[in-house]
């Protein structure tokens, strides 16, 4: 029965916390709303027991929030920092709703297509030695390219941000 007060509990946290981040006008609370989203999300690993995944999300996130902030920081005018500039149109909001509903349909008939929801999670414990090895490893079905990939891509966004950031100030 705690478990499953807890689980409400955090559920209504990240659904709130979400909606929130997605709805303010302000950098830097939708900053900290992601930040609680992140926290309940790990907080629900902990829940399920999954020690390992919990302490990944906040540490691995913590740190991605805490760059969020930077990046926020370094690379908004200092009106949009204050929240002097202009709100978000109606036209673009709606455009968005309908954007996010097809996304929506999308993914349900993708998920009602395969079954996907009818299939049943086999019992069994994967060892911990197969799941690092198919994070670190280069074969089929195992993800150390994606993660390099990944990585210079996010490098190219830094620099691309910074380069957008210096010109600028030079104007």
């Amino acid at each position: 029965m705690g478990n499953i007060v807890m689980f409400c509990i955090l559920a209504v946290v990240i659904v709130a916390s979400a909606l929130l981040c997605v709805t303010t006008t302000k950098i830097m609370r939708a900053a900290t709303y992601m930040l609680f989203v992140l926290f309940g999300v790990a907080g629900i690993y902990f829940l399920l027991d999954y020690t390992f995944l919990g302490a990944a999300q906040i540490s691995v996130y913590a740190g991605g929030v805490t760059m969020i902030y930077v990046f926020a920081i370094q690379l908004v005018s200092k009106r949009t920092l204050q929240g002097l500039e202009e709100r978000v149109k109606s036209g673009k909001m709606i455009g968005g709703a309908l954007a996010a509903f097809a996304g929506l349909v999308v993914v349900s008939l993708i998920l009602l297509k395969t079954g996907f929801y009818t299939q049943e999670i086999a019992n069994v414990e994967v060892p911990m030695k197969e799941i690092g090895m198919a994070l670190v490893g280069s074969e089929k079905y195992q993800y150390v390219l994606p993660f390099e990939f990944i990585s210079v891509f996010l490098l190219a966004c830094i620099i691309g941000g910074l380069v957008v950031a210096r010109k600028e100030d030079k104007q």
